[in-house]
């Protein structure tokens, strides 16, 4: 088998590995894979937006609203690091090129989206996954110390004894020449969620778990893997596939929930799983495969500006949304649960961290708050970097808070349940 040396390999090409890699310092040998090529993530699909501090009154109430939606079960400080690191993401994709919609006057335009009490998340169109996983994979690609390999696959995780302990050593993968050997100071998995394991999803059906179950199979210690979210809005659609996603920021816009009779049957800014619950019974007391979903409240201009990737598709569907409702059914959509780590990334193997949807720092709770994703995915993978460098974040140093050192010792994620 052949065998390669590197100083840290990221598995994963989403936002979370991408944004990991970019900010590890300058000269930091490292490889990232991904299962498919790169555009094939679930970061790309992201719609809605990203979350981001509108000021400092806004800290508690989103900090409450994370953990209303997550029903109390969050790790507070978590959530207090995902919103106090937001400011340096935001500047940092600024910085890289992101072009988030803006209002006439060229203040950042915030929208709103279930269990949000206010406007806080940052958008371009309805296509943000795509601008910032774009914008970040570029920004990769020109670091002359880092190398994007497309279609490598990690097969295992490489684990050795040693005198210390176990240690993870690097992975085991496959690329177009056959097996590797991937060594490596520090390994990092940004894997993504389970949703190709579900017959019904928005992920792409390459996202199955990998770096979970490696995890698993070599008594690393994951958590909550039960905390699957439901989105309440996926296109309605008899064919196999991948469910298209209607972004909850259009219910957010104004857009609304209606049964067969026509009539509204809930709160469609209520939590993703109490939204669902409710269109479950609707769909169950009218014996119904659907609901449906009417822009009527909702501008054209709106529609047809930060909603027209949404417009097109469900019009190449053969629904258009100006003139009828679209019919809307839920799809399991995000995993909550993964890879126990702390709040460094660290998982109970020394030499292995994790973030993205792969990885649990409880951020989320048992329920995500809508567009708290991006944002999640990004503040911890800073924090990984740090941790594999022992230096602060290159390109977002804020979002890891450079005053603050990852602590020594074993990972605090040694004792979680298995």
């Amino acid at each position: 088998m052949r065998v390669e040396d590197w100083d840290v390999v990221v598995a994963g090409a989403g936002v979370a590995g991408l944004f990991c890699a970019l900010n590890l310092p300058e000269g930091t040998r490292t490889l990232v894979i991904c299962k498919e090529d790169a555009a094939t993530c679930d970061s790309m699909l992201a719609q809605g937006g990203m979350c981001t501090l509108t000021g400092p009154d806004d800290r508690e109430p989103w900090i409450a609203d994370t953990l209303a939606a997550g029903h109390g079960d969050n790790d507070r400080a978590a959530v207090e690091a995902m919103v106090d690191g937001s400011p340096a993401v935001t500047e940092a994709l600024l910085s890289l090129g992101v072009a988030f919609d803006r209002r006439p006057d060229g203040s950042l335009d915030h929208t709103r989206e279930g269990a949000h009490s206010r406007p806080r998340i940052v958008h371009r169109a309805d296509t943000t996954g795509a601008a910032v996983t774009e914008a970040l994979l570029a920004a990769v690609r020109a670091l002359p110390w880092v190398e994007v390999r497309e279609r490598c696959p990690m097969e295992d995780l490489l684990v050795e004894e040693g005198t210390d302990g176990r240690r993870c050593a690097g992975l085991l993968a496959r690329d177009a020449d056959g097996p590797v050997e991937l060594r490596a100071g520090t390994v990092v998995l940004a894997t993504g969620g389970v949703g190709g394991l579900w017959e019904r999803s928005t992920n792409y059906p390459c996202l199955t778990g990998d770096g979970i179950e490696a995890c698993r199979r070599h008594g690393v210690a994951v958590e909550h893997l039960d905390w699957v979210q439901v989105h309440p809005t996926s296109l309605y659609s008899e064919g196999p596939g991948r469910a298209f996603l209607i972004s909850e920021s259009c219910r957010g816009e104004g857009a609304v929930l209606i049964g067969a009779d026509g009539r509204r049957f809930c709160d469609e800014l209520a939590p993703r799983d109490v939204v669902t619950a409710a269109i479950r019974e609707q769909m169950g007391r009218e014996g119904s495969r659907s609901v449906r979903l009417d822009f009527s409240a909702v501008g054209e201009d709106v529609v047809r500006g930060h909603f027209s990737h949404i417009y097109e598709t469900c019009l190449a569907a053969g629904h258009d949304i100006l003139a009828e409702p679209v019919p809307v059914v839920p799809a399991q959509h995000y995993l909550m649960g993964g890879i126990a780590c702390d709040l460094w990334g660290r998982t109970s193997l020394d030499g292995l961290l994790a973030c993205g949807e792969t990885a649990c720092m409880g951020v989320h709770g048992s329920n995500r708050l809508a567009s708290n994703s991006l944002l999640e995915a990004m503040v911890f993978a800073a924090r990984c970097a740090e941790t594999a460098s022992g230096e602060p974040p290159r390109v977002a140093p804020g979002a890891a808070h450079p005053e603050m050192r990852p602590p020594a010792g074993a990972a605090a994620a040694a004792d979680a349940t298995a």
